[in-house]
Formats: structure tokens, sequence, C-alpha cells
């Protein structure tokens, strides 16, 4: 009975090791919330983030941010996506539409993700979420992708409404 249950305690440790930046062996716990995150205004009501929704290329604008927020929940445990809101294994999302790739201050990216040369757009993080190992061999994203485009779309609808992004005039 004793080596049932370590067993199962590996296969636990080895699944909670494959989000993690270094394997696994990383001593520190994510913050709740860092210390110097911004406070913020009132949070956006149902209504802005229709309005935000709305005003969305097509077809994002069409998206189910219901469904997106659905989908980010296997996102969460690598990533938030809060302003001001901590890395965990993965960076904050927090503005990443129009960054660079591999370029978020103060988290360690794959060489792979620091060489991509590109800037994140709904077109990337398209290909990015469908299969991260094929769109860039060599990230260290463990996530074995979204396959159905229109998951992909209410994701990349619900991170363009939560993260910051705004459309170009």
């Amino acid at each position: 009975m004793r080596i049932v249950k370590l067993a199962a305690v590996g296969v636990a440790f080895i699944a909670l090791s494959a989000c993690s930046k270094d394997g696994g062996s990383s001593n520190e716990a994510p913050a709740s919330a860092p210390a110097d995150a911004p406070a913020s205004a009132a949070a956006p009501t149902d209504a802005d983030k229709a309005a935000a929704l709305a005003a969305l290329p097509a077809p994002y604008n069409t998206g189910d941010l219901s469904n997106g927020q659905s989908k980010f929940a296997f996102c969460r445990s690598c990533h938030t996506a809060t302003e001001g809101g901590p890395d965990l294994t993965g960076p904050n999302l927090y503005g990443v539409f129009g960054r660079k790739a591999g370029s978020k201050p103060g988290y360690t990216y794959s060489q792979a993700v620091q060489a991509a040369g590109f800037t994140w757009d709904a077109e990337h993080l398209d290909k990015w979420l469908t299969d991260p190992r094929g769109f860039l061999p060599g990230t260290k994203m463990t996530f074995a992708g979204i396959h159905d485009p229109k998951d992909r779309i209410d994701l990349i609808a619900y991170l363009k409404v939560e993260t910051g992004y705004k459309p170009a005039p």
C-alpha cells in the first residue's frame, strides 16, 4: 500500500513540475499579488467588456467571452493576465498584444522565444495556441495546444478584453 501512495505522489509531482520554469526544482511560491501592483480604478463592468469586444476586429468581435474565460483556465496554472500581476511559470500576459515576443522585463524566456523576432498579435497568438512547440520549436512551454478554432477565437477575444488591448483608431 505504501508503494502505491508513493507512486501516486511521484506522478502528481511529475505532472506539476511539467509547468515549472526549471523542471520543478523551484522553492518559490507564487505571490497572490505583487506588492507593487497598481491600485486600479473600478473593475470593468460587463457593459465595458461588451463594448471592448464589439470594438475588436473580426472574427474576435464575435467571440464568446465566457467560453474564452473558460479556456483561459488551461493557461491560469502558468500565467496571470491582470495589470501588475505576477509572472508564474509563464509571463504575465497583461499588455501582451503589441509586445515583441520574449521582451517582457523581468521574465526569463527560452532562447527560441527571445529570438522569435515577431510582435504578439492575434495571428501569432492563434498559431501559438494551436501548437506552441510546433509553431516555435525550442520553447519551454509544455502546453499541448487548443485545437478548436472557435475556442481559440474566444480565448484571444477574452485576452484582448482582459489584458488592456486597445484597437488602433
